[in-house]
This record gives structure tokens, C-alpha cells and sequence, in this order.
């Protein structure tokens, strides 16, 4: 029984083709914790070429996605079950961060759509799309990278996908912070140890040294995120 379905719009429908098939999002897929449906938005096109996009009002560079065709691909899976969500990939969505793939993680039905071209018709903003999320300041040449980013983050923290659980409730941003420094096998190399108290087998004094580490690469490498609500606790250890 598939934990969460994601149905998604694009013009480039073969572009998914390999990144679902392998890797973490293909795991999900084979255990059936996660459905993802891809949509050709030209199988919704207008005339015997399909079009799907059209030239702006107004004049200016680009082509503009058509309301049509994904008024009608959005409809017609709004009328087989009910979605949590209508997500839009757009550079001037909100920024996407853990807090919103944990959110999402935990809902039933997601459509995801994949602009393309210079932009989609506001009205499909406006009507059809209730989140619109990006994935930094900057253009790409299509919503299907972002798609792909935003996939990954949300179906990791799936149930069941995961081998180790306990291992995505530990990365870095769960807890507002950037994750500690970790090491493996051997403990000198070339000259260079690994910290004495992972060695030492003491479990609490390595959970300290962790805590303390997450929180001194977070002050050197993002120390706006030591402004944020979600670390309040930790503000007396800066």
C-alpha cells in the first residue's frame, strides 16, 4: 500500500524515466511506500500538434504554458481521489527546507507541476496551484530538476524506505543545525586522527562532542540559521 502518491505534470515526461527507476526513489517505488505518476502535458495539448504553450500578451520574449491542458490534467485527477496539494516548481515560490519535505512527507496525494518555457498563465497559478516552491535564486530551464530535488527529500522520510530509520532524523536541519562531523575506519590517516572521544565508547560524552561539533560548523558555516525560532534552545550555548 503505497504511503504517498505524486502525481506529476511535465512537457518532458522522459526525462524522469531513469532517476525513478533507481536510487532512493526507486527503492520506494519497488517497496510500494511511494506512487509516482508522470503525466505528459501534450497527451492534454490543443490541435492535431498538441500545443501546449502560445506566445505572451503584451508582446515579449518566450513562450507562456497554456491554461487548457493543465486545467484539464489537473481536473481530471482532482475528479479520481483528492489532493493535500497542488505544488508548483517556480523560482519565485517559497524556499523549499526541512520543516516543508517533513510536512509533506506525512500527506496522501501530492500533484506536482513542472513549469517550462518562460512561464505558465497566471490563471493556473491563481486557480489550480495552492503551494509553489522554490528551489533557490535561480533559473533553470524547466521545473523537472526541481521535481526531482523536492521528490527526494520528501520520500526519504517515508517509513520503510530507508534502511536505517533513525539515519534522516539526524541530518543536518532536523534539528535547525547543520549535522557533526563524522569518520570512519582507520583512525590515523596519513597523520590525520580521528577526534579521541569517538574512540573512547562513551556514549554520552559522544553525543555531547556531536551536539557541540553540529553547533560549531553551524556558527562557521551558517550562522543564519542561528537566528531561526527552531534553535531558540541552543542560544545559550553560542
Amino acid at each position: 500500500m503505497e504511503s504517498l502518491r505524486i502525481d506529476l505534470i511535465s512537457v518532458i515526461p522522459g526525462f524522469f524515466e531513469s532517476p525513478l527507476d533507481r536510487g532512493l526513489l526507486g527503492i520506494a517505488r519497488k517497496k510500494e511506500r511511494a506512487g509516482i505518476h508522470v503525466h505528459n502535458l501534450h497527451d492534454y495539448g490543443l490541435g492535431k500538434y498538441r500545443q501546449v504553450d502560445d506566445t505572451p500578451f503584451g508582446g515579449g520574449a518566450g513562450m507562456i504554458i497554456r491554461p487548457e491542458p493543465v486545467f484539464a490534467c489537473i481536473e481530471g485527477l482532482m475528479a479520481e481521489r483528492p489532493y493535500d496539494a497542488v505544488i508548483f516548481m517556480t523560482p519565485d515560490g517559497a524556499r523549499l527546507d526541512q520543516p516543508t519535505a517533513n510536512r509533506l512527507s506525512g500527506l496522501k496525494n501530492l500533484i506536482i507541476l513542472c513549469g517550462h518555457y518562460k512561464a505558465v498563465d497566471e490563471r493556473i497559478r491563481k486557480k489550480l496551484v495552492t503551494m509553489e516552491i522554490s528551489i533557490g535564486d535561480i533559473v533553470l530551464s524547466g521545473g523537472e530538476i526541481p521535481a526531482l530535488l523536492l521528490m527526494d527529500a520528501v520520500v526519504r522520510l517515508i517509513p520503510g524506505v530507508l534502511g536505517d530509520s533513525e539515519s534522516a532524523l539526524t541530518d543536518s536541519f532536523q534539528s535547525g543545525l547543520l549535522d557533526c562531523e563524522y569518520y570512519t575506519r582507520p583512525a590515523d590517516f596519513r597523520g590525520m586522527r580521528v577526534p579521541d572521544v569517538l574512540l573512547s565508547g562513551h556514549h554520552k560524552k559522544i553525543e555531547e562532542w556531536r551536539s557541540e561539533n553540529a553547533l560549531k560548523r553551524t556558527r562557521e558555516r551558517r550562522p543564519d540559521l542561528l537566528d531561526s525560532d527552531s534553535i531558540e534552545e541552543n542560544r545559550g550555548r553560542i
